[in-house]
This record gives C-alpha cells, sequence and structure tokens, in this order.
C-alpha cells in the first residue's frame, strides 16, 4: 500500500510543471495582495525553486513586477534555490522556526546567490504574520511530525 507522501510525491510529478507550482504561486499572490506578503524589490526578476524534500515536490516560481508567478520552466536554472523538508517550511511560514536556526541546524539548505538569499532570509524573518497563519502553520507542523497509523 503506497503511502500519502508518496503518492503525493508521485501526483506531483504526473502533473506538468506549470500546474505543479499553482498553489504556492497562487497563495503568495493571496498573501501579496491581501498585504500580507509583500516581495522586497530585491526579489524581482529573479527565480526561485523550493523543493519539499520529504515530499518529492519541486516548485518552480519568479517574482516579477512585484508580483508571484509560475515559472520559468525552460530550464533557466533558479538564481535561489531552497531546500527543505515539509514541517521545516510550516515553521518558516508560521514564525516559529527563523531561517538561520533552521540553516545552521541543516533543515534549510540555501542555493545559489548568496546576496539574495540573505535579502530572502531578513524578508522571512521580518515579515508579521497573521495570528490565523500562526495557528494553522503549528497544527499543520504537529500532524506532520506525530506519528500515525499504519
Amino acid at each position: 500500500m503506497i503511502g500519502p507522501k508518496a503518492m503525493l510525491a508521485r501526483l506531483h510529478r504526473a502533473v506538468p510543471a506549470q500546474a505543479q507550482a499553482l498553489p504556492l504561486v497562487a497563495a503568495l499572490e493571496l498573501a501579496r495582495r491581501r498585504g500580507w506578503l509583500q516581495p522586497p524589490a530585491a526579489l524581482d526578476g529573479h527565480c526561485f525553486l523550493l523543493t519539499v524534500e520529504d515530499l518529492g515536490l519541486q516548485i518552480r516560481f519568479r517574482c516579477a513586477d512585484g508580483r508571484f508567478a509560475a515559472g520559468p520552466f525552460d530550464g533557466t536554472p533558479p538564481t535561489l534555490a531552497l531546500r527543505a523538508k515539509a514541517v521545516d517550511y510550516l515553521r518558516l511560514l508560521g514564525g516559529q522556526a527563523d531561517t538561520d536556526t533552521l540553516f545552521f541546524q541543516r533543515r534549510l539548505v540555501i542555493g545559489g546567490d548568496t546576496a539574495l538569499g540573505l535579502e530572502v532570509k531578513y524578508w522571512l524573518d521580518a515579515v508579521s504574520r497573521p495570528e490565523w497563519l500562526t495557528g494553522l502553520t503549528r497544527h499543520l507542523a504537529a500532524g506532520a511530525v506525530a506519528p500515525h497509523a499504519g
């Protein structure tokens, strides 16, 4: 019997790259439009790759004109790549962990443009999060590390 993580990874690989990025890009754009997550100008024109190790997900997106968009999908290397497990991304998103802690614990791997990486780090660490997001990510992170009955 295939587990939920393996099933998600298999489904992700079967979906075209453009569609793989849509949920994240839609969430980033919603947060931007609501005023919760305004990208700094330094992100403009850059491509990013987020890898969720334990789920086998790779998501490409870019920041252009202060907005988030899927892609590029033409083989262009990302300017900045981040790699972590789902629970660590959730903790980072909810403000329960900071980038330095995750980086020095080797739970967050950052590759590519160092200056851009620092810009993203300062931005993520400084952004204020809505209370509901903090609660939601805490709940999801707790569920991600809880033992599951097989």
